[in-house]
């Protein structure tokens, strides 16, 4: 324990404290979490997942204390886009032994001005701010602070006012999940309410969040990334990315996938592992891409997002989400007759036709926060549950 301060005493910020970030990056001012390792994303020069795998989605602090004050200084990086709404504010979500207990948010910080009609971003720098959490009770427990998932969050300083010590065995299984900016969090209300988050805590296992916002493209550092990281049970959401980017034809995707997945069972040959599809989106199901962002309800002061591709153009090998989805069942299929760890989930029952009539993306590509929860949920019943692909019964 160092520096007391105003009855606190700050605990200096080390690797056993955080949870769900694959690497910590020490910074002038304290430790940035990273989704990705360095050897990954200096591979790749696109700003966009640069963003991305520095918001630390399922990444949290996690500790024993019997303290009634807890504070965390962070640098939060918040998205302002020009001409749309503000954003709301990341939030941090306190959990005490697993149970919620508080939530709040840091003024101040980084500021990155998005302008998406002349493709340009800005970051200007801003203070440290602190996030408090009072009243607790003093009994020993365990706390937990998730990192809002959609906030770039340089970690400062950590003060309580009682010992602080890591948590040395979780017990649970470890989940890790790889996809898009639906797994990443999207527009979930908070960090514990992604849909992983929610399967997470309903499946009883630990959560290593690899969705990468924009960035769920088969790239193979990050089939690397999922192959050298430890975990018991492991999901790959593809599919919705690859038509946003108008990334690949046909002819290119097939072989991408078999290539991320033969990558990602050199190091789990035998980790159950699911394959999950796009869930619904009305906009790509037989429309390629790209995605364009929507000027006309920009200038409404709404962000939203459209199809520019032709349906024409399937026959050029262009993908949609339905063609996506048989593609991955034919290669689910085909591999799982000498892999019987193998599995697929159809991402429409997760989210499909009905769900979308009553819970519509906002946006045209992003669930809300009550179809964040609903797809959580579902993916627990479907997945972890005794006899699913991923069920963890006597796993440790």
């Amino acid at each position: 324990m160092t520096t007391v301060s105003d009855d606190l005493t700050t605990t200096p910020l080390t690797a056993d404290l955080v949870r769900g970030a694959l690497e910590l990056e020490r910074t002038e001012r304290g430790l940035l979490p990273h989704r990705l390792p360095a050897r990954a994303r200096a591979q790749c020069a696109d700003p966009q997942l640069h963003m991305v795998e520095s918001q630390p989605a399922g990444v949290r602090l996690v500790f024993r204390t019997r303290a009634t004050t807890v504070e965390l200084d962070t640098v939060p990086t918040k998205r302002v886009y020009a001409g749309a709404p503000p954003r709301p504010e990341g939030v941090y979500d306190l959990l005490v032994d697993g149970r919620p207990a508080g939530s709040t948010s840091v003024p101040g910080g980084n500021t990155l001005l998005i302008d998406m009609a002349a493709g340009t971003a800005e970051q200007r720098p801003g203070p440290v701010g602190t996030a408090h959490f009072t009243g607790l009770s003093p009994e020993d427990k365990t706390v937990e602070i998730w990192l809002p998932h959609n906030e770039t969050t340089e970690l400062v300083a950590l003060r309580a006012d009682a010992p602080v010590t890591p948590v040395r065995e979780h017990g649970r299984p470890v989940w890790l999940h790889h996809g898009s900016s639906i797994s990443h969090g999207s527009d979930a209300a908070s960090p514990t309410g992604t849909w992983p988050a929610v399967a997470a805590a309903l499946g009883g296992v630990e959560l290593i969040n690899l969705g990468l916002g924009g960035s769920a493209l088969l790239d193979p550092f990050t089939a690397r990334a999922l192959r050298d990281t430890p975990a018991d049970v492991i999901s790959v959401k593809l599919g919705i990315n690859l038509v946003n980017t108008d990334l690949m034809r046909l002819r290119a995707f097939g072989p991408a996938v078999h290539g991320f997945l033969d990558t990602v069972r050199e190091g789990h040959p035998e980790t159950p592992l699911l394959v999950v599809s796009p869930i619904l989106c009305p906009m790509h199901e037989d429309t390629p891409g790209p995605t364009l962002p929507d000027f006309t309800a920009l200038s409404e002061g709404r962000l939203a997002f459209r199809a520019a591709g032709d349906p024409a153009e399937r026959d050029q090998g262009k993908l949609t989400l339905n063609v996506i989805r048989a593609e991955l069942a034919r290669i689910v299929r085909q591999r799982a007759a000498e892999d019987r760890h193998l599995h697929l989930l159809d991402g429409r029952e997760l989210y499909g036709a009905a769900d979308f009539a009553e819970l519509p993306l906002p946006d045209g590509l992003h669930p809300d926060g009550a179809a964040h929860r609903r797809i959580g949920e579902r993916f627990a019943a479907l997945a972890f549950a005794p006899g699913g692909p991923l069920s963890t019964v006597g796993a440790r």
